[in-house]
């Protein structure tokens, strides 16, 4: 397998809501439920449509060398008035005040706080690692349940109200979106299989490790719940996702069980969702929980360093199954620290989910 080369960059169409969710509750009896389910994955289904048509077209953007590469965030934020022609009406810009809306002032510092994340820790300049402008746009059409990177700005639905709440809510979910981004100017994983479940699972990461730093948690104090506060009251759950325990994050009887597996002894094969990109990702999700929290301390510091070493390090092919991903991690522990603890960790973290690291 070889790694794409940067210039060759294909924008995927991801989503926080899996498909087979949005599915599972577009056949529920209560309308109220239903209707909003159907309407979003319609739309979804569209825009990946879109997406994957204008990608052709596009050529990837000049290398920005005339100017330093910037270490402050420049954030442009829209609202959609529950429309859905993007971007939007200007609400908020870099540097201006807070506005009257919680859903801007929401989105504006997740943006934030993932480039804060970025620069600071990883000296990488945005997510292209040149300065890219962070894009986000609010109240996107109606009642929608989903938030989504189209491979050039972020989207934030309001909910439908009775399943999911304003898609803003939740900083891990801003910052795994933008995540994608991350990737996509990097190892560009590939959206189909284990290549696509470690895309998403790396979103899951940098989204909780984003999380973890704006809160100042160590990795002991940290949920590991991707979407905390994202469920409404009435569902039986505590979040989209548990990198902590795949398989638990939610049980209701309208969206059914949480399908997530947590080793390699479960893994689902599906068609679905691009053969389950949204599911299996938690196997690794949970091998970066037990790395994390076996190093202890800050997860960003050593964990998270392996991780993005990996990730931006252009050794990652584009088509890369899980154990390929783990080889990597190793390496990139055994670079970085030398051999030990962190070496350790890694090879036992993988062991535990079933993972080959030779």
């Amino acid at each position: 397998m070889q790694p794409r080369p940067n210039n060759a960059i294909q924008p995927v169409f991801c989503t926080i809501v899996p498909p087979h969710v949005l599915d599972r509750l577009s056949r529920a009896d209560d309308p109220l439920l239903a209707g909003p389910a159907r309407r979003t994955l319609e739309a979804d289904g569209a825009r990946r449509h879109h997406r994957q048509a204008t990608a052709l077209a596009r050529t990837p953007q000049a290398a920005r060398t005339s100017a330093p590469v910037p270490t402050k965030p420049h954030r442009t934020l829209y609202d959609c008035r529950n429309g859905t022609d993007l971007p939007g009406v200007k609400v908020r810009d870099e540097g201006d005040d807070p506005t009257q809306d919680a859903s801007v002032n929401r989105a504006y510092a997740g943006l934030g706080a993932t480039f804060d994340l970025l620069i600071t820790e990883y000296g990488r300049s945005s997510i292209d690692g040149k300065g890219l402008p962070l894009i986000g746009s609010v109240h996107y059409d109606e009642k929608y349940n989903n938030a989504f990177f189209d491979g050039e700005q972020m989207v934030f639905g309001d909910g439908d109200g009775e399943i999911f709440l304003d898609f803003t809510v939740a900083i891990d979910v801003i910052a795994h979106e933008l995540a994608h981004g991350l990737t996509q100017y990097t190892a560009n994983l590939a959206y189909q299989g284990q290549s696509g479940a470690l895309n998403e699972s790396v979103s899951d990461v940098f989204g909780s490790l984003v999380k973890q730093y704006s809160l100042g948690q160590s990795a002991d104090q940290g949920d590991w719940l991707i979407g905390t506060g994202l469920l409404a009251p009435r569902v039986s759950g505590v979040a989209l996702r548990s990198m902590k325990a795949p398989g638990t994050a939610y049980d209701d009887d309208v969206l059914g069980k949480d399908p997530q597996p947590a080793s390699m002894d479960d893994y689902v094969h599906t068609g679905q969702d691009n053969g389950g990109v949204h599911i299996n990702s938690g196997i690794p999700n949970r091998a970066f929980y037990l790395l994390a929290t076996a190093l202890g301390g800050n997860a960003w510091e050593r964990a998270g360093r392996i991780w993005f070493d990996v990730l931006t390090g252009g050794e990652l092919a584009q088509d890369a199954d899980f154990a390929d991903f783990a080889k990597l991690t190793v390496t990139a522990a055994r670079h970085r620290f030398g051999e030990g603890d962190e070496v350790e960790a890694v090879l036992k973290a993988w062991s535990e989910v079933g993972v080959p690291t030779r």
